[in-house]
């Protein structure tokens, strides 16, 4: 006579269970773990600015200084589109782009700060807020905002050209919404189509970078007559994209890889410890903040420059919400 088969009891079940979760929960741990490693690795090589003797710090929220510069620091002769974004030697370094991101209860905020905003620079003299970073470095900049804005700072951080190039390979590439086919002979930029474009690395940089914007619209080449402030619109509309991709990003290997991407690339306060940036990244992952642009109006000065002064009236409820 044949034996009955057993079937597995109950408490069976509950110990094969308890193993499969634990074998699970044990090689989430390693995947944290090695990504962790692999992190704090790649921010040991992250080049510090000395800024905590100058940053003032906030009353409420946090407020960084973001900061993107031209400096061709590795980018090679033969990287599409390298002879735009290369283009002519210059000497020193320059900022790109300037823009203040406020954290805390209340949301997050990011004001643009356009480059040729005429102000009394850290030092005595009255300039371009762009000169400041150019004659004095981080420390002049955050001073002539902080004096000069009133904008109390935080933390510092800084991207070059290359390390904006990793950070949008990394991700994979962005995707915009361009209303119509636009080009930029100084930045080489060439969207030949409307409607949702993907842009790699280069493509991104050369969008951000357009000063002489012109859209191609009903077969007429027409111009961006706002120069740097329709490139600060394109920068919080591209920063925009970059968030939400960051926020969609579920693969902690392609976020990683965004580290990786950046780090070679990037300088920022040395008063930023690891938890500090690793909170940071957190904020910064499907970040939707109210952005908004420093009212001005043109001026020429003495020399015949064409530069921008602040509206203060219209700027203090603005400023207000960075304090």
């Amino acid at each position: 006579m044949a034996k009955a088969q057993r079937t597995p009891s109950k408490t069976s079940w509950r110990r094969w269970l308890v193993r499969v979760v634990g074998l699970l929960t044990i090689a989430a741990l390693g995947v944290v773990v090695v990504i962790s490693l692999a992190a704090w690795s790649s921010w040991r090589g992250v080049d510090r600015v000395e800024l905590s003797a100058v940053m003032a710090r906030s009353s409420s929220g946090t407020n960084y200084l973001i900061v993107g510069t031209d400096s061709r620091e590795g980018i090679s002769a033969d990287q599409p589109n390298a002879g735009a974004i290369i283009g002519s030697k210059v000497s020193g370094e320059r900022t790109d782009s300037i823009a203040v991101l406020h954290t805390g209860d209340g949301g997050a905020q990011l004001l643009a700060i356009p480059r040729d905003l005429y102000l009394h620079l850290d030092g005595g003299s009255t300039n371009r807020v762009n000169a400041a970073f150019y004659f004095g470095g981080p420390e002049s900049l955050v001073r002539t905002i902080q004096t000069e804005l009133g904008i109390r700072v935080d933390h510092y951080l800084q991207v070059d050209l290359a390390g904006f190039l990793g950070l949008v390979d990394a991700l994979g590439g962005v995707t915009l919404d361009i209303p119509n086919p636009a080009y930029d002979r100084g930045s080489g930029l060439n969207i030949e189509t409307s409607g949702s474009v993907h842009m790699d690395g280069d493509t991104a940089l050369a969008y951000v970078r357009a000063r002489h914007y012109v859209e191609i619209i009903d077969g007429k080449h027409v111009s961006d007559p706002t120069s740097d402030l329709g490139r600060v619109k394109r920068q919080q509309q591209f920063l925009a994209a970059v968030f939400a991709k960051m926020g969609k990003t579920k693969n902690p290997f392609t976020l990683l890889g965004v580290v990786r991407g950046v780090s070679s690339n990037v300088k920022v306060d040395d008063a930023m410890s690891f938890v500090d940036a690793a909170r940071l990244g957190l904020t910064l992952r499907g970040l939707q903040p109210a952005t908004a642009t420093l009212p001005t109006r043109p001026f020429t000065t003495d020399s015949g420059a064409q530069v921008l002064l602040l509206n203060r009236d219209e700027a203090e409820p603005m400023l207000a919400a960075f304090r």
